[in-house]
């Protein structure tokens, strides 16, 4: 049965307006995923077949599509940023609003764009205050392996990396990656359904989609010099199939 949703968020970032207006429409992979930039103007065409609804830079950028490809859960999908200064410029202050029309399963759909929402807006946060601008290579992939769906999937993946159960949030870490790579990193993101690393030249996020019946997932954000965002899917997708390959 097809139903409205909505979802808000309010925070504040130090950053200056424009610099969070050119995180959400230029369309880089800095913190969430490669897309289209929008037309600059209203009426004109967005990412993933939108239009966009509202364009004034730096302060309201809002886009809609009403037919949503490859998504059957989601009948219409709106993501609407309100940008306004704090402290003169230096700072900004961001409400976010997700909405739309869930299809089917809207329970489990709403409460992981929810909870997905949380940790994708803290990512723009730490794209913005130590990595903005910079040339990134992005890589993902959500297909992970058919076993990476059990219910203790997320905690062996947080096991793998070297984390102890109670690694919370701020933690500076010796994690291990693909091939057996140890690597410092601080733990800036952690809750049961999410790991967030971070490096002096990444953000490495991890997915426990598993909580909603779907594998769980990675994206690379690689903003050293010489990154290859190919390379990283590559690694992390076989370290990943290793952790599930026993």
């Amino acid at each position: 049965m097809s139903k409205e949703f909505e979802i808000v968020r309010e925070f504040e970032v130090d950053a200056s307006p424009e610099q969070v207006w050119e995180a959400v429409t230029a369309g880089t992979g800095g913190w969430m995923w490669p897309m289209e930039e929008p037309e600059p103007r209203e009426g004109g065409k967005g990412p993933f077949g939108s239009t966009v609804t509202a364009w004034d830079p730096p302060h309201r950028y809002v886009n809609r599509v009403e037919n949503v490809e490859d998504i059957a859960e989601q009948s219409a999908n709106q993501l609407d940023y309100t940008i306004e200064p704090r402290e003169g410029g230096k700072r900004a202050w961001v409400r976010y609003v997700h909405s739309g029309i869930l299809v089917e399963d809207w329970d489990n759909q709403y409460d992981a764009a929810d909870k997905h929402t949380d940790f994708y807006l803290h990512t723009l946060r730490e794209y913005l205050t130590r990595f903005a601008g910079r040339p990134v290579a992005f890589a993902t992939f959500e297909d992970g392996p058919e076993a990476s769906k059990s219910a203790a999937a997320f905690t062996a993946v947080g096991r793998a990396l070297g984390l102890a159960d109670d690694t919370a949030e701020g933690a500076k870490v010796r994690a291990r990656g693909p091939e057996g790579q140890a690597f410092d990193a601080v733990v800036d993101y952690r809750n049961p359904y999410f790991i967030g690393l971070r490096t002096d030249t990444a953000l490495i996020r991890l997915f426990g989609r598993n909580h909603w019946g779907y594998p769980v997932g990675i994206s690379v954000h690689d903003f050293a010099p010489d990154a290859d965002g190919k390379a990283n899917e590559t690694a992390w997708r076989g370290w990943l199939d290793g952790v599930f390959s026993a």
